[in-house]
């Protein structure tokens, strides 16, 4: 492991900026390629996760790197390929006195409530909501961090205009499909894409304290409308409700999860999988799981989990469930 140690006494960040910018200068980091995360930083050079976050930080406002959803921080497309400022290229002809600068935009001017929400969203689709943070916002948009404070109280209310924002993205079509069952795969599949997009969605709020924004609403709202008017009751038409969204929401708690624990061990699914391998082959030879030994020894190749075919198996198996007493409680109403 490196331990970061700031040069002639400075922070320990800067050292973390100077070993990664001399890794793309060399070419070792090409652009487009990935560099390391936030928790690998911390990792190698034995630093917290503030310090790691604020060295990608730094090499972002220097244009060097850029946060790519569902990606990672990656090298920026035009990173060192200018000649360094103040320095003019040795092969660049002299063109003359340089004309004057266009004045800079002051970005305290253009600091809105959206552009603090998106810019979050953002770093929480690259690194994960715990890397969200009201100073890391504001130094990804290059102003103080009191500055947000006054769009945005705090953390948790910067949090839920993120939720809210991202739940709105998917509008419902003006005409809805015929027939409750295909407007409530609808609602779901909607929801999925929307989680299927923003990973850390999943991990926002829960069914027992649940999300009271307005987009999240409007969801909720079509589930409910697809499901009334067929004589359930109140209780009954609300479980219904939950239960579906609880389908939706715990497999796309996975997503978020994976994307986790791939950062923290530097390890696939896949390669994760493969490395248990001889565990795996001691618990199926041990004799005390049978019927697990059995269903695995059936597979060729292995199992292979995937979440989208997880969530579409048990969208139907719900609904085909749900058809009876959904269609059943109409047929028995007066």
């Amino acid at each position: 492991m490196t331990k970061a140690t700031g040069a002639a006494g400075g922070p320990p960040y800067l050292r973390i900026v100077a070993g990664i910018r001399q890794r793309i200068a060399d070419g070792e980091l090409a652009p487009g390629d990935r560099v390391p995360s936030t928790r690998q930083i911390a990792a190698q050079w034995g630093v917290a996760l503030a310090t790691a976050t604020k060295a990608l930080t730094t090499l972002r406002l220097e244009g060097l790197v850029e946060a790519r959803p569902r990606v990672g921080t990656v090298v920026a497309g035009g990173a060192l390929a200018a000649p360094a400022r103040g320095r003019p290229s040795p092969s660049a002809p002299d063109r003359g006195p340089a004309a004057a600068p266009a004045p800079a935009a002051d970005p305290e001017r253009e600091l809105s409530l959206d552009r603090i929400v998106r810019t979050a969203i953002g770093i929480a689709d690259a690194e994960g909501l715990p890397a969200v943070s009201m100073r890391g916002v504001a130094s990804r948009l290059g102003v103080a961090t009191m500055s947000t404070y006054r769009y945005v109280p705090s953390k948790e209310d910067l949090v839920l205009h993120m939720a809210d924002a991202a739940f709105g993205e998917e509008p419902y079509p003006a005409a809805a499909p015929e027939g409750w069952r295909a407007r409530v795969e609808l609602g779901a599949r909607t929801l999925w894409g929307l989680y299927r997009k923003h990973p850390w969605l999943a991990q926002v709020g829960s069914l027992t304290r649940p999300l009271l924004v307005p987009n999240l609403m409007v969801h909720g709202d079509r589930m409910l409308a697809a499901l009334d008017g067929h004589g359930l009751d109140p209780t009954t038409l609300f479980d219904i409700h939950v239960l579906l969204y609880s389908h939706v929401q715990g497999v796309a708690v996975h997503l978020e999860m994976e994307a986790h624990a791939e950062a923290a061990t530097g390890q696939s699914e896949d390669q994760w999988m493969d490395s248990r391998a001889s565990d795996l082959r001691e618990l199926v030879a041990s004799g005390r799981f049978p019927a697990f030994a059995k269903a695995v020894g059936a597979f060729e190749d292995g199992y292979d989990l995937r979440l989208d075919a997880l969530f579409e198996f048990g969208l139907k198996a719900l609904l085909d469930g749900l058809t009876p007493l959904v269609e059943g409680a109409r047929t028995a109403t007066p």
